[in-house]
């Protein structure tokens, strides 16, 4: 039990302690000593190894450099320990999260630059997996014997594979490719039947679409199966990773359960289409890596771009699946080139008419869960500050197949990975303190998260300003409480802008403008702007809002709460007709206009406004119908009252066009020609506008010219189409030759020429069952060749 075992369980609970070379002041390799160095920051970035001493009274007269040194320079300089700035490297493993298959879940690592520090992740392949298969069948025309083959496979294989799993349940969904030009036929009958040139009934072609959830009834399995139809489209090519993507991401839609492992079985005899490809069709936007499946179909696919690769490996990985591609030997190659770019993915090829398919899947599975491999992912875009190497320790029998995989393990064996992480730079202004690092066995459904914590400032601020500062005492106490930093107690330390160090804050610096106040709440960038300036310079910006000062509001300061503005020269606000808003009139009636609105032409000009309602009257003369299609017509604020006025009108005499009854009423004239004006009056009852328009037998007399005139044209019209089409008739008859017979003339463009048969060509139609390429030339006879 001496062996590589021991050295293993040791890893296990390694803590790292980092030891630093002695080395005096004046060794040309000391990279602490620096006269640029003016900050305990500034010397805690020098390097892992440098130390800063802010005790009170030490090396006084010294330069502010000669703080920053090795440890045991410092100490043999006269600085005591507890004043001596020097973060170490520490690694600490939360043992209170359990795991299955992944040991340990979650480890807390403190870094800083220039530092590294290792720990051992224990992986464990379980026998007898749940395990969770998804059919992704390409459905297009030339996969129909693959289609029947699966219709008799299911019940079969899931036989087989409870020999290598407890729970094994199935899912179905199928794909063509983007149903777009020049992907498909775009003319309406091919939309609906692809096949309609060979009497066949097709599906129409589709992105993909999920057609049975993950179940553990292989009966209902094979029903679906059976009920499915090829589809088709033009080009080779299909959109399988379109598919791949949806089904890997949408895990609530197929049903992947999480304890088990996903397979995600792909069928086809073509490749796929890749990323940049869909600007064929005009479709420029990249796609998002998100589910977009309604009534359980891919509503995108007309609008995304195809996934790239990298994108396809990462939700694959991201969703701890497993990919089978099931190709035929044709396309066998360009799928061997693909299999190193797609972590966890087994290539197998498959017989004509799938004959091998059984076989297949159970081969793969065996081999992908004998495979034990690790990737790192680095979150929050911080890859740029961290280096990790992985080196794998493989069990008894297997074998190494690079540095962070093992291959041909048996079940319940363990494989150990040694991972090793280390800090070049401390994170930017921008950047997030705390990085995650996500180290994810392919294929697994257990990760262990590594939370980097970076030492890159010092526990009490720029410890060169506490030296006169009652923040920090002479024993060298840590920083004042967190509550120092937040208004009123509560809400993130300095606003979230800014670090609490010495119990006052210092806020970040930001390329947009400045950020200061006690708590980093003010600035001059994240307001509106008004004039140029932020808050339109009447007040401050606290924390995204402007806080106006006295007599002025709004989102950017720009209202005064004077009404000053808004008084006309007779004192009344707004001329009594509006409303004073930001310090202008903003008028009631939306004719009203004008700087107090005090301009309303319409208001006084109402006669001519109502001249085309009081036409449609006159037009229809005066009857019952008339009267309602002007109702409808016009204004549905106006009410026309048709006769009340006719023998009161007639004796008021003279009228000037525009006149005021008394009665809060105008009267009005229609000039309807030369001789005859039509009198109404305009007036308002219960705020709805009325016109009573007065019958005048003049006014009836102009209406049946008008009428007369109308029924004139209308005849005269008549007549001259009448008479072309006479003259047409006779021309045709004129140009036949008297005993000759007609012979039909055809109009035929450039376009058109290769349609119409001459006399030495046949047409000829051929149809078959099945949509089969039929290649068939017909010579063309010699014209001067004699039918025998």
């Amino acid at each position: 039990m001496t062996s590589w075992k021991h050295y293993i369980l040791h890893w296990l609970v390694l803590t790292v302690s980092f030891t630093a070379f002695i080395k005096t002041s004046h060794s040309v390799d000391n990279g602490c000593t620096s006269p640029s160095i003016k900050t305990c920051n500034e010397c805690l970035y020098r390097g892992p190894e440098c130390g800063w001493c802010f005790q009170e009274g030490f090396l006084d007269g010294a330069q502010i450099n000669e703080r920053c040194d090795f440890v045991p320079n410092l100490v043999q300089k006269g600085c005591e320990l507890e004043f001596i700035e020097h973060p170490a490297v520490r690694v600490e493993v939360n043992a209170s999260l359990s795991s299955t298959q992944v040991t340990p879940k979650e480890i807390t690592v403190q870094l800083r630059p220039g530092s590294e520090t290792s720990f051992v992740l224990e992986v464990r392949q379980l026998e007898r997996y749940p395990v969770d298969m998804y059919y992704l069948v390409d459905v297009s025309a030339s996969m129909q014997d693959n289609l029947d083959r699966l219709k008799t496979v299911g019940i079969a294989l899931s036989q087989r594979m409870r020999e290598y799993s407890s729970d094994f349940r199935v899912g179905f969904g199928s794909f063509v490719d983007k149903p777009v030009s020049p992907y498909i036929n775009v003319h309406p009958s091919k939309i609906s039947n692809p096949c309609s040139d060979f009497d066949t009934q097709c599906r129409p072609a589709h992105g993909f679409i999920h057609v049975l959830p993950i179940t553990e009834n292989a009966a209902e399995f094979t029903r679906v199966i059976r009920q499915q139809r090829i589809s088709g489209n033009m080009d080779t090519p299909e959109g399988g990773f379109d598919a791949m993507l949806q089904a890997a991401v949408c895990q609530r839609e197929i049903g992947w359960r999480p304890e088990a492992k996903h397979l995600l079985l792909v069928m086809t005899d073509q490749p796929s289409h890749l990323a940049l490809d869909s600007k064929l069709a005009g479709i420029v936007v990249p796609h998002d890596g998100n589910c977009h499946l309604e009534n359980n179909t891919y509503t995108q696919s007309a609008t995304l771009e195809h996934p790239s690769i990298g994108q396809l490996a990462e939700k694959l990985l991201e969703n701890s699946i497993y990919s089978i591609f099931a190709v035929e030997q044709v396309q066998y190659m360009w799928y061997e080139d693909l299999i190193p770019l797609l972590p966890g993915t087994y290539l197998g090829k498959l017989l004509p008419k799938a004959l091998n398919l059984k076989d297949l899947v159970i081969e793969a599975y065996k081999k992908l869960l004998s495979d034990v491999e690790v990737e790192i992912v680095v979150q929050n875009h911080q890859i740029h500050r961290f280096w990790v190497n992985v080196t794998a320790l493989c069990p008894e029998g297997s074998r190494t197949q690079g540095p962070s995989k093992c291959s041909n393990v048996r079940p319940n064996q363990i494989v150990y990975f040694n991972i090793t992480i280390g800090m070049t730079t401390c994170p930017s202004l921008e950047e997030e303190d705390e990085a995650l690092v996500i180290v994810r066995p392919v294929g697994f459904n257990e990760t262990t998260v590594v939370r980097v914590r970076p030492v890159c400032g010092c526990r009490c601020g720029e410890r060169a300003g506490c030296l006169d500062e009652e923040a920090c005492d002479d024993a060298g106490d840590r920083p004042g409480p967190a509550q120092d930093c937040q208004p009123a107690g509560a809400g993130p330390e300095c606003s979230g802008r800014g670090t609490c160090a010495c119990g006052k804050c210092a806020c970040d610096r930001s390329g947009l403008g400045t950020i200061h106040g006690k708590y980093c709440q003010i600035d001059d960038f994240s307001c509106p702007y008004s004039q140029g300036l932020s808050c339109g310079g009447r007040g401050q910006c606290v924390l995204g809002e402007c806080q106006c000062v006295s007599g002025w509001t709004g989102e950017s300061c720009g209202c005064p709460l004077s009404t000053e503005t808004c008084l006309s020269e007779d004192g009344a606000l707004c001329s009594g007709q509006g409303r004073c808003i930001c310090g202008r009139c903003r008028c009631d009636d939306p004719r009203r206009s004008g700087q107090f609105c005090e301009k309303c032409p319409l208001c006084s000009g109402s006669c001519q406004s109502h001249w085309r309602c009081v036409l449609c009257h006159l037009s229809h003369d005066f009857s019952v119908l008339g009267a309602t299609e002007c109702n409808r017509t016009c204004s549905s604020t106006v009410h026309y009252v048709d006769g009340t006025l006719e023998y009161q009108l007639l004796n008021l005499g003279p009228m000037p066009l525009s006149g005021s009854t008394g009665d809060n009423s105008k009267l009005c004239l229609y000039p309807t020609h030369e001789r005859c004006h039509c009198r109404f009056q305009i007036g308002s009852t219960q705020g709805v506008t009325e016109i009573l328009i007065g019958r005048h037998p003049e006014c009836r007399s102009s209406q049946r010219y008008i009428t007369t005139f109308i029924l004139v044209f209308l005849l005269t019209l008549l007549l001259g189409l009448s008479g072309i089409a006479l003259l047409k008739f006779l021309l045709i008859r004129r140009a036949q030759t008297p005993g000759e017979p007609t012979v039909a003339v055809f109009h035929v463009t450039n376009k058109e020429n290769s349609y119409v048969p001459t006399p030495s060509e046949k047409t000829i139609t051929y149809r078959r069952e099945q949509p089969l390429e039929m290649h068939i030339h017909v010579h063309k006879m010699a014209l001067n060749e004699v039918w025998q």
